[in-house]
């Protein structure tokens, strides 16, 4: 284990030691964790202030305690377990929650030292287990849910070693942040960010889970990629023949509830999770209240860079929501029921992409049209499909679209055969984009403009349709209007971009103050 370049990478950033090729806790922490695990007769933890003292004194035990936690979070703790919570709910979850979480923290050394063993068997050598996953190092990481559950519960209990974590652009992963704001206000939101939280912790030491989760970054080599693509040149967008995908717009519904098997935005922070963890609460941050496994995310992966994206598989939901915002509240308990794949991952694909935050009128220049496009394309991309759709384009300049011969064949997204007079459009699997205002409410950028930026990228990155959930919103209401527009003038990337490109320019030049549907749409 000591050998291990991923092991070493991550062992600063956990609460255990590495002794003799395997994983411990410290026998002062250990000690505490198996008197917590024995349950309220032997720990005498019955309430939310002495659950915090206890906390204090495991932290004492790693060396934790000269990094205080957040102001207010031991009142905070009280103020939940203590008084919002029920009496009942209360004495289940001293009971039997808060001794689960510590055994499931007893099992976590044996559970990450299987973690590593299966990742060998699974990847490369040494190389693919859990790790820090810095800046422009593409990766992909499979963790059990039950591993998940334990490094949650490490989180719940703040045992995760801070100090270095700022240096490393690493989001803060413990939850004293998320507790602390009870302590001054009890805002509505907080305390229903809290309960849902508390939610995932009844139920996975209920029953554990049994399914895998895989944590991605992905990186858009955007100058020099495998096929000497310059996605960061206009002249490419400029050029491009694809054909735009299928848009569909939905004035109602959530994209977390969509029926469909499609990838779904998460209206992201470049640092993952946002204010998951302290007090936001919109779209990214509600999305990790509901899905709390993809909190760990937090924990290895460092903030996003331009050419970036972050792909999460199979994370589960557990809560039932209603609001935003200052609105939000916890609705109760939800039974995913989305099926497995072939890996043990639900098939729940979430992709996080940040976009500039409050970029104003340098939203139309055209160096940060590019950016947006880049990032979304990144989070959209599919390798896969892409790499048939070269080797397509290498043979037929024209994309195949004007191939006349049947007889010919290439291979598809699949590896099978299919006729050369196929569009490229054939060649894309069925997983598609979920998505809405990107982008656009905290971050405030112009929702028109947003909304093409991901049609484009949904397009160039060969998804076949992008269901476009706009929450309502009645600046978005001629979108189906100009969307359909489009696709029955057979408009490509190229057409797309280049109108898009011109109306940022006038709005530059203060040539037109319209928005981009109502600039272009004839008659308007």
């Amino acid at each position: 284990m000591e050998t291990r370049g991923d092991l070493a990478s991550i062992i600063p950033f956990l609460p255990l030691v590495l002794r003799s090729s395997s994983l411990y806790w410290p026998s002062g922490a250990l000690g505490s964790l198996k008197a917590l695990a024995l349950g309220p007769d032997v720990s005498r933890i019955r309430s939310g202030e002495v659950l915090f003292d206890a906390i204090l004194d495991l932290r004492e035990s790693l060396g934790l305690s000269f990094r205080p936690l957040a102001h207010g979070s031991a009142s905070g703790f009280s103020s939940f377990f203590d008084k919002l919570m029920s009496k009942e709910d209360s004495r289940v979850w001293f009971d039997n929650v808060v001794p689960e979480m510590a055994r499931l923290l007893l099992q976590l050394p044996s559970l990450l030292e299987s973690h590593y063993l299966k990742s060998d068997e699974l990847f490369s050598e040494g190389n693919s287990g859990i790790r820090i996953m810095g800046p422009q190092e593409p990766g992909r990481v499979f963790l059990s849910q039950e591993l998940i559950a334990a490094l949650l519960s490490c989180a719940m209990f703040c045992l995760f070693p801070t100090s270095d974590r700022g240096f490393r652009d690493l989001p803060i992963i413990n939850f004293d942040n998320l507790f602390a704001p009870l302590y001054w206000d009890e805002k509505q939101h907080q305390v229903q960010k809290v309960k849902c939280i508390v939610h995932y912790f009844e139920r996975i030491t209920s029953k554990r889970p049994i399914g895998s989760v895989s944590f991605e970054r992905k990186v858009l080599h955007v100058d020099n990629s495998d096929h000497g693509l310059a996605y960061s040149s206009t002249t490419y967008w400029r050029s491009s023949t694809t054909p735009l995908c299928s848009f569909e717009v939905f004035s109602e519904g959530l994209i977390e509830d969509q029926p469909y098997e499609a990838i779904e935005v998460d209206f992201a922070n470049e640092y993952l999770g946002g204010g998951a963890l302290g007090q936001g609460c919109v779209q990214e941050e509600i999305r990790f209240m509901i899905n709390p496994e993809l909190i760990v995310g937090m924990l290895f992966l460092p903030s996003m860079n331009a050419n970036e994206a972050i792909e999460i598989v199979g994370a589960e939901r557990f809560s039932s929501y209603s609001g935003y915002g200052h609105s939000f509240q916890f609705m109760g308990d939800y039974q995913d029921n989305k099926p497995f794949d072939s890996m043990g991952r639900r098939k729940t694909w979430i992709v996080a992409i940040d976009a500039l935050c409050n970029p104003r009128m340098r939203q139309y220049e055209i160096e940060y049209l590019v950016r947006e496009t880049i990032k979304a394309l990144c989070g959209f991309f599919d390798q896969s499909k892409y790499k048939c759709r070269i080797e397509l384009s290498e043979t037929y300049p024209k994309h195949a679209k004007d191939v006349g011969s049947s007889e010919s064949k290439k291979c598809n997204a699949e590896g099978t055969s299919v006729s050369e007079s196929s569009s490229v459009r054939d060649f894309q699997g069925s997983i598609g984009i979920a998505t809405g205002n990107w982008g656009c409410g905290a971050f405030g950028g112009d929702l028109e403009v947003k909304s093409m930026i991901q049609w484009l990228a949904a397009s160039e990155g060969l998804r076949p349709f992008i269901h476009y959930y706009s929450f309502g919103v009645a600046a978005m209401q001629k979108l189906e209007e100009v969307t359909r527009w489009i696709l029955q003038h057979g408009w490509t990337v190229s057409d797309l971009w280049s109108m898009l490109a011109e109306y940022c320019n006038q709005r530059l030049s203060s040539k037109t103050f319209n928005g981009f549907f109502d600039w272009l749409l004839p008659g308007n």
